[in-house]
């Protein structure tokens, strides 16, 4: 059942992303976000104010569905058309085989200490401290007894 012979009535219970979802399958290709929208527009007979007023929130679910993927260009499509291609690349240069390496070939380890230490360094000056000894000696604390006289 195609898009097209369904009753308006039938569409405007479905959500838009079921409807972009549907519009995405029958057009078998990647469409711009903005032409997907325009065509629930039409197929929901809304007007041109209603399409400008929801297009940023019809962007932002596309976006953030997990059906679709945000191609380049402003294209659209369903994510089940998309495969991602992982490679993973193994330089034989790269690799150290540590059993064809003599003792004194071999990586030296970091020393740890010295990096852990660092972490904890504060290079702030004595200038960016603060004395905040003056700020509470206007301070006075006063009784919930004594604010109702």
């Amino acid at each position: 059942m195609g898009l097209k012979s369904m009753k308006k009535e039938d569409l405007e219970l479905m959500s838009y992303s079921e409807i972009a979802a549907l519009i995405l399958e029958e057009s078998k290709k990647s469409m711009k976000i903005v032409d997907i929208f325009k065509k629930i527009c039409t197929l929901l007979e809304m007007s041109d104010a209603e399409f400008e007023r929801k297009i940023a929130d019809f962007f932002e679910m596309i976006s953030t569905d997990k059906n679709f993927v945000i191609l380049e260009k402003g294209l659209c499509d369903l994510r089940k058309r998309h495969n991602p291609e992982v490679i993973l690349e193994d330089d034989e240069e790269d690799v150290v085989d540590s059993e064809s390496l003599e003792e004194d070939e071999l990586p030296e380890e970091e020393n740890t200490e010295e990096s852990e230490d660092d972490i904890y360094y504060d290079s702030s000056s004595d200038e960016d401290d603060v004395d905040d000894s003056d700020d509470l000696d206007d301070f006075m604390v006063v009784d919930e007894d004594e604010t109702s006289m």
